[in-house]
């Protein structure tokens, strides 16, 4: 299974475990729990992708990115999404400068705060869409095109966006071309009763830690290429394959799980198979393990997924929601079977 990995590869899997180990010991200074979402968090940056956190306030989201910034030692910038917010507001612009000694006035571009390694783009949806759009360049190309030039943004980048479910007064919710250019939509859910407890405990009696740098730049960029390098077998790529095929309403996979040619709207498009694999990639290097399995696609598919299909009215008035329409597709497709590329 570690073909295609050289003996320095299978010492840099090591090595990233190990990081991540220092990552969690330094997070768990600020962060209480929340075990399943940092290791998700990790997945998308390890994947060189974008996550969307959802969940109601108070639950440390903007704690946890700006503690990861600190543990990861990168430029870190948190930009405030209002209705009032402009384009230029999130890239940058240009404006006329005059030359002190030739009297000369030429445009300068003033960049804006996408200009950094980690982005938190707090409360996103509450943003018109002329302005989420505005981000679009940035998550995918990784560059800002202003005046007719194109400037770079730093690498590593990250966009780990932030929304609230339960406010929909004043919110414009992100169109499926945005949704789609995040790698996971992690949803961040209350803590359990002890940790609950933990947190009460640390936070009224100041016993809050310091978060310390324990990886770089450059460790956090030959990571990203070790994911790319990791093999995948046949049978995993098959099983996320099938995965995505049989979400698609209409499809002939798609007989195999009733429900959604009845409760599905659209399905998973092929940036679903790259998001599953790329993140099973990711989430094998963190647990020290040189190749992905099932279990890794069967662990990352909700994250993944959630977001890439739709329910129509007649699931929603059944309390269908994309989450268990995942859960009906993980639960009916074979994830010991042996799946064969089709002919052309």
């Amino acid at each position: 299974m570690s073909a295609g990995l050289d003996q320095n590869d299978l010492a840099a899997v090591q090595t990233a475990h190990a990081a991540y180990g220092r990552m969690r010991e330094q997070l768990g200074k600020v962060i209480v729990g929340q075990n399943d979402v940092i290791e998700q968090v990790a997945v998308a940056m390890l994947a060189r992708g974008h996550a969307l956190l959802e969940g109601v306030p108070g639950l440390a989201k903007t704690l946890l990115v700006s503690s990861l910034a600190d543990a990861m030692h990168l430029s870190f910038k948190r930009i405030q999404f209002t209705p009032d917010l402009m384009p230029s507001d999130v890239t940058g612009a240009e404006v006329i400068q005059e030359d002190p000694e030739t009297r000369e006035r030429r445009y300068r571009f003033l960049p804006g705060p996408i200009f950094a390694n980690l982005i938190l783009a707090d409360e996103i949806n509450r943003t018109p869409p002329k302005t989420q759009a505005a981000m679009l360049e940035a998550m995918q190309e990784r560059q800002v095109s202003a005046g007719g030039k194109v400037h770079k943004l730093p690498a590593p980048f990250f966009v780990l966006a932030t929304q609230n479910p339960l406010e929909q007064e004043g919110t414009y919710p992100l169109p499926e071309a945005q949704l789609d250019r995040f790698l996971l939509y992690i949803k961040v859910d209350y803590p359990s009763g002890a940790e609950e407890w933990e947190i009460a405990r640390r936070v009224t009696s100041g016993s809050l830690g310091k978060v310390e740098a324990c990886l770089t730049e450059n460790e956090i960029l030959d990571y990203q290429k070790l994911v790319m390098r990791v093999p995948v077998s046949d049978q995993v790529l098959g099983y996320a394959w099938k995965l995505v095929r049989t979400s698609r309403p209409g499809s002939a996979d798609a007989k195999d799980v009733p429900d959604i040619n009845e409760f599905v709207s659209w399905g998973a498009g092929p940036r679903g198979v790259l998001a599953l694999i790329t993140s099973a990639k990711a989430r094998a290097i963190l647990q020290g393990r040189n190749h992905a399995t099932v279990g890794d696609i069967q662990a990352v598919a909700k994250p993944c997924l959630r977001h890439r299909l739709a329910c129509n009215y007649a699931a929603q008035a059944k309390g269908l929601n994309p989450e268990k329409v995942i859960e009906r597709l993980l639960a009916a497709i074979p994830a010991d079977r042996q799946y064969e590329k089709p002919a052309a």
